[in-house]
């Protein structure tokens, strides 16, 4: 299998820790793509332009994230990141889609800043972002989520957005969420894939 990304991408870090956790890194290449780029082959990969994309050995394509990862739980057997019991599973995914959230928000704000001028960059439009992340911080340090001995896809995308805010906004937020700050360390000292996948700022 063929995985079109780039290091810095946290959804694309999503899938290479889960592909470690279930033993499946030495059956996928990494290759990069670069979205801006109208001759790269992954436009016709992916009608969406947009990493990450999973090329199988078929020649068919997974996207997005949450697909990937959920067709790689099942290549190892399933029940190993999403888990079968319904409880448990709705709330490993209800916790994917807040923190693919919180990634979404943090992508859009490092956008406006890189693609619009300074002066023209709309300043509502970036704390309308940061506040679903605030939101969603607040939340998660409230009731920190468990971390399962093998974690779930829940917990692995919650440490792909921790990360991101570490790589994009200098990780300020580890001054306002002391539990997180523990339980990504946690997660660190867990799971070796989250050193293996770091992109220093």
């Amino acid at each position: 299998m063929i995985l079109r990304s780039l290091p810095p991408s946290p959804f694309g870090r999503k899938v290479k820790i889960a592909a470690s956790l279930l033993g499946l890194s030495d059956r996928i290449q990494i290759v990069p793509a670069d979205t801006n780029d109208a001759s790269d082959i992954l436009r016709r990969q992916n009608p969406l332009g947009k990493i990450p994309t999973l090329i199988l050995d078929n020649g068919e394509t997974l996207f997005d994230s949450r697909v990937i990862v959920e067709y790689l739980d099942h290549l190892a057997g399933g029940g190993r990141i999403i888990p079968r019991d319904t409880e448990a599973r709705f709330a490993a995914l209800r916790l994917q889609a807040l923190c693919d959230g919180i990634m979404d928000a943090s992508i859009l704000r490092v956008y406006e800043v890189r693609y619009r001028p300074e002066a023209i960059h709309h300043q509502p439009w970036l704390d309308y972002q940061s506040e679903k992340v605030t939101r969603a911080f607040a939340s998660l340090e409230a009731a920190p989520p468990a971390l399962d001995p093998m974690p779930n896809v829940g917990q692995i995308t919650l440490a792909c957005a921790l990360g991101y805010q570490d790589l994009r906004f200098k990780g300020v937020w580890r001054e306002s969420y002391p539990k997180l700050v523990a339980w990504l360390d946690r997660f660190a000292a867990q799971v070796p894939a989250f050193a293996a996948t770091k992109v220093e700022p």
